[in-house]
């Protein structure tokens, strides 16, 4: 007798999915699947708007990680009036940066302080009514403490950038509409109004140290659970350092060999296409060069670190180094890895946005640059989750009439469904029981990689989550139902 067991939604994600599991008359695992059932709609219906609209409209995909397709979309449209990033005003790249640093900050730290962090303190097989951000608080006060003015502080440089938390505006073609007065920047500096970047800086560092010690404790667990080779792509700087809001095109197989030698952003279409499976809305982009079945990378946080050379901040890449000689490997293919690299990016993204705060150009008024007029701007940037890219066409009228993007998530998607298999085959099979706590970590290894999948497929909605299972005839036959 067959049977299907059913995940729907995947909770403490952004966005929703569903997970199917097929087990053969053995109980054995078949087949699995990580399905995206939201509907994709923004490449379609932002085609007939002017570009510049486009910065704007596209942050309405989501509110977890508007800036970062606020960014990108930006970085598109200023190559549509002429502006490549190297040509924007001091000011204005200035500006973006710390927009962007910001955003990386404040939601990493809302990933890991409330979404990540239960499964990490209380261990994957912990009852439901634990594994949540309340518990964390009642256990752990200082640490959750400390993870909630974190986020407050990133959200609070959006504010001032861009004029609101969510959904805020800063970049227009060719630069920014507005600067920072000495006011607003000192409010990050001095501590009266808010924890200070200087204390932002300790905190991140001692979250990173806290993030070491648990993996030394818990070394056998997060060595083993889900790690698959892959490959793995981020952006980096012309000498090979990590940089998140601009750079070149790098990847590496799960060996470290190169397989996208540090390539424009430009170039992207030439390396890059987009797979498509009946049982998700979400799209599985790929190197051409690779194909299909090698040419799938990860992205975010652990793909960055092995992509990159080295950190351009002094204690960002300490942690590098030492992260690196925890295992030995120069690429990391273990999936619970991933926290402890995102939390080093939240250590450099405190020093850069404490370096740009301390620039005295960042007050300047130079903030707007023209060029010559094109039809097709393409913007790529490292969001908190991965490579996002922006890509627009325009007619003569300035009116788009193509539109791709090509989501964090959805470089993950392959991954994703490769944890969920991993986790399937080694946990589900060999029990022999299914229980609330392998359902759950299931969704932990969904989880690590962070997805938001309302942007891989922006729509909105509310599930409980629910657990099935069919036999071969299709009847129900269990079910299991958590809010």
């Amino acid at each position: 007798m067959s049977r299907k067991i059913t995940i729907d939604p995947v909770t403490r994600v952004e966005g929703h999915g569903r997970v199917t599991i097929h087990l053969d008359e053995y109980g054995q695992v078949k087949d699995s699947f990580f399905h995206i059932v939201e509907f994709r709609g923004f490449e379609r219906f932002i085609q007939g708007h002017p570009y510049w609209e486009a910065p704007v409209l596209v942050q309405r995909l989501c509110g977890i990680c508007p800036v970062s397709h606020h960014l990108a979309a930006a970085k598109a449209i200023d190559q549509l009036v002429g502006v490549d990033p190297k040509d924007l005003s001091p000011t204005a790249t200035l500006l973006r940066r710390l927009l962007h640093y910001g955003q990386v900050f404040q939601s990493h730290a809302l990933h890991f302080f409330y979404l990540a962090s239960p499964d990490l303190l209380f261990g994957v097989e912990a009852p439901a009514d634990k594994r949540n951000v309340v518990a964390v608080a009642a256990e752990h006060r200082d640490l959750a403490v400390k993870g909630i003015t974190m986020r407050r502080f990133g959200q609070e440089i959006i504010r001032a950038v861009a004029g609101k938390k969510i959904h805020g505006i800063l970049a227009v073609p060719g630069g920014v509409h507005k600067t920072l007065t000495e006011a607003e920047r000192d409010y990050f500096l001095d501590g009266k109004g808010i924890e200070s970047v200087d204390t932002m800086v300790t905190w991140s560092q001692e979250m990173v140290d806290f993030m070491q010690q648990y993996h030394e404790q818990h070394r056998s667990f997060l060595d083993n659970f889900a790690a698959f080779p892959s490959g793995h792509l981020g952006m980096v700087n012309e000498a090979g350092g990590l940089d998140l809001y601009d750079g070149r095109l790098r990847a590496v197989d799960s060996d470290g060999r190169r397989t996208l030698d540090d390539v424009s952003t430009d170039l992207y279409q030439d390396y890059f296409a987009e797979a498509v499976a009946p049982w998700s809305y979400m799209k599985f982009p790929y190197l051409k060069e690779q194909g299909r079945e090698r040419g799938w990378n990860r992205v975010g946080p652990l793909a960055r670190l092995n992509v990159c050379d080295f950190i351009p901040t002094p204690l960002a890449d300490a942690a590098l180094q030492t992260f690196r000689a925890f295992t030995g490997d120069r690429v990391n293919n273990r999936t619970m890895y991933m926290h402890w690299a995102r939390l080093i990016e939240v250590l450099h993204s405190a020093e850069v946005l404490r370096e740009l705060l301390h620039n005295p150009a960042l007050l300047g008024d130079d903030l707007l640059r023209q060029g010559i007029p094109r039809f097709k701007g393409i913007g790529i940037v490292e969001a908190p989750r991965g490579t996002l890219t922006h890509h627009y066409e325009v007619d003569e009228r300035g009116m788009i009439t193509r539109c791709n993007l090509i989501v964090s998530t959805t470089h993950n998607n392959d991954a994703m469904n490769q944890a969920v298999s991993w986790v399937a085959q080694q946990v589900i099979s060999r029990k022999g029981q299914i229980t609330d706590g392998m359902l759950n970590q299931v969704e932990v290894a969904i989880r690590a990689y962070d997805p938001c999948l309302s942007c891989a497929t922006q729509a909105l909605g509310q599930m409980a989550l629910q657990a099935e299972v069919y036999d071969h005839l299709g009847n129900l036959i269990d079910a299991r139902t958590r809010s």
